[in-house]
């Protein structure tokens, strides 16, 4: 008797995890339902779209080797539900592009690099290799990805932070560096990036380069690529079919952004501070003395000329960036208003310069709230207790 009901048990269990695989799988063939018939034959699907700087080395690939669409059939993600559809997040939890769905292994492929090497592979047979064994190839490519890919929002988004950056400028900044770095493995004989044969350092970089060429001008870049880089992108954009068709795809993708005013509100391109100067430039070019009582990569802190208390230091940044006053700070400035109030905590611990227990930090906004000078500035005030409310 105990042995039956152990195998009902048994049974049961076995039972209730056959009735979910059931269901699982009946939740796939709705999804697979819902694919073009076409592509839901295809030995794989990709999922990408034009602009995607990071797909595009996949659809060179695809190109370059003449894949056709039973092998690999290339969706939008929209063609599905969107990047953070629940069908979608199935093949990519990130909810990023793009994404690669195996149909006749079963297996879902995230991350460009991981699919451009696994197409390669799968495809070895046909059409150029694309070099997967040789360094320079792999390290180009690898500086692409860890370096430029990582930060190339600081050229579209309209908020950071940007990879590790919080600034746009200093984005921007180290994108034209890294760029730099990637111009010294260049030679300027060969058609390719590794010699007479395309690698996957030509699929991953020319997308970026796209990106670039079409989007640091924006920022007051120019030129926007270093000239090896430049003479080789212009040679693959007019001399090589299936690279001209990547810049195509995603030019023509920028240019729908550009008519939506993608660049409009953002600052350092469609936003500039076109406010005239004021003294706290002439501080900062040293054409006016200050007392400095501290000084950061981005902020300068000096006594005020004409103190309201004991104790009265201004921090400002340096560079103003849009920021006139408080009242125009985006979330384009969240990183230097962190960045000022930890100076203005710093001062007010000085003992040095007068402060006790204490202070009153205030930022004075526009004309209700008497700000004189239009660059932002910091008000630092101690040495005394302070009353409440203010005048």
């Amino acid at each position: 008797m105990k042995a039956r009901k152990t195998l009902v048990r048994t049974w049961v269990v076995c039972s209730s995890f056959f009735v979910q695989a059931l269901a699982l799988a009946s939740s796939w063939k709705i999804s697979a339902s819902s694919v073009d018939p076409v592509a839901s034959a295809a030995r794989s699907i990709l999922y990408d779209m034009p602009v995607s700087s990071n797909g595009a080395r996949c659809r060179a690939i695809i190109y370059k080797k003449g894949l056709s669409e039973a092998d690999v059939a290339i969706l939008k993600p929209s063609e599905i539900g969107g990047l953070r559809s629940e069908e979608y997040l199935k093949i990519n939890p990130q909810a990023k592009m793009p994404s690669l769905v195996c149909n006749d292994s079963n297996l879902n492929l995230a991350e460009s690099d991981t699919i451009a090497r696994f197409l390669m592979a799968k495809y070895a047979h046909i059409g150029p290799s694309f070099q997967p064994d040789n360094p320079k190839s792999n390290l180009i490519a690898r500086l692409n990805d860890m370096y430029l890919s990582t930060i190339q929002g600081c050229m579209y988004k309209a908020a950071g932070p940007f990879g590790q950056f919080g600034t746009r400028k200093d984005a921007i900044a180290e994108y034209t560096k890294q760029l730099q770095v990637i111009e010294g493995l260049i030679d300027d004989c060969s058609m390719f990036l590794c010699g007479t044969e395309v690698s996957l350092a030509d699929a991953s970089l020319f997308p970026s380069c796209v990106f670039a060429s079409y989007m640091l001008p924006k920022f007051d870049v120019n030129p926007p690529l270093p000239p090896k880089m430049k003479r080789w992108f212009n040679t693959l954009k007019e001399s090589d079919s299936v690279f001209s068709k990547i810049n195509e795809e995603i030019e023509g993708a920028l240019l729908t952004w550009e008519e939506r005013d993608r660049w409009g509100s953002i600052l350092g391109a469609g936003w500039r501070d076109e406010e005239p100067g004021t003294i706290f430039d002439k501080i900062l070019a040293g054409e006016i003395p200050a007392a400095v009582v501290k000084e950061t990569e981005k902020a300068l802190a000096f006594k005020d000329i004409n103190p309201a208390a004991p104790a009265h230091v201004l921090v400002i940044p340096k560079d103003r960036n849009g920021l006139t006053r408080l009242n125009k700070a985006t979330h384009e400035h969240t990183e230097i208003l962190g960045h000022l109030m930890v100076v203005a905590a710093e001062v007010s611990r000085d003992k040095q310069l007068g402060f006790g227990d204490g202070a009153r930090i205030v930022v004075n906004d526009g004309p209700d709230g008497g700000q004189e000078v239009m660059h932002l500035h910091i008000h630092v005030l101690g040495g005394r207790s302070m009353q409440w409310p203010p005048g």
